[in-house]
């Protein structure tokens, strides 16, 4: 049976559109009127439909409220404008510089770890250094698309061979959750959803080890043919991209937390 399509009127407007983000940024219409030198009149009289925002003050606040280029093509879209930013995959001629500089630093961070992951953790490159992370992964989960996310999380995943599984999982749950607060992704929501129905790990204080490091960091302590892992990650991002794609790109890279660490990794990839 064909669904019916929401009429205009039952459809967000911008003013719906600017009201939650600005309610899920925490600020009162003073604090953004402020911010982004509007009166707080005009910017109320824009939230309850009484005015229509300009092109130029819709992407003026999405700046001040520091939302995702995707959302502000949604934002330009409920304001009657079309969308500015573009949004091309890896493959497009357009941002060939772009995957060539990606390829450059996955391939230069060898020999360790490192994958470029979409704004939905899905796997969009690696390099070879990450071997040691599918060891023993059920197949079915590294069928494209891989959720890394998932791959790590999932008991049929990485997670049996994490020493630490309690500390990996509350802090990639904590990442997510940042994530799904500043974007309102509902898939991140759904993905959220689906890692905390993953039974609960468990595993006792690794002996021998300091907290000093952990208190700055969660390393990940992984079982590995090669031996045990420690190893610590870093997250790189576009600085201004002006595209959609490129925005919601991370390069994850992992280090050596210790020598044994790096003296394995390196024997690895012999």
């Amino acid at each position: 049976m064909t669904q019916p399509v929401p009429s205009r009127s039952a459809r967000p407007s911008i003013g719906d559109h600017l009201r939650d983000w600005r309610q899920r940024r925490r600020m009162s219409q003073m604090d953004l009127a402020l911010d982004a030198e509007v009166s707080t009149r005009h910017l109320s009289f824009v939230e309850t439909g009484r005015a229509a925002p300009s092109r130029e003050m819709i992407l003026k606040l999405a700046e001040r409220l520091d939302i995702p280029l995707r959302e502000r093509n949604v934002l330009l879209v409920a304001g009657g404008f079309a969308p500015v930013f573009p949004e091309r995959s890896l493959d497009d001629p357009a941002v060939v510089a772009a995957r060539r500089a990606i390829d450059i630093v996955l391939a230069g961070h060898e020999p360790y770890p490192a994958v470029a992951l979409d704004r939905h953790w899905t796997l969009m490159a690696h390099n070879r250094a990450i071997t040691p992370f599918l060891e023993g992964c059920d197949a079915a989960l590294l069928a494209p698309p891989v959720n890394m996310l998932r791959l790590a999380l999932h008991p049929k995943g990485i997670a049996p061979r994490i020493d630490n599984p309690a500390e990996v999982r509350a802090h990639l749950t904590a990442r997510l959750r940042r994530q799904i607060e500043v974007s309102a992704d509902p898939v991140l929501a759904a993905l959220l959803a689906e890692i905390l129905s993953y039974p609960v790990p468990f595993a006792p204080p690794h002996p021998g080890r300091g907290r000093e490091a952990e208190d700055l960091f969660v390393p990940v302590r992984l079982r590995s043919s090669a031996g045990p892992l420690t190893l610590i990650s870093a997250t790189t991002m576009f600085g201004t991209p002006v595209d959609v794609t490129l925005a919601e790109l991370a390069i994850e890279t992992f280090l050596p937390a210790d020598a044994e660490t790096a003296e394995r990794l390196r024997a690895m990839m012999g």
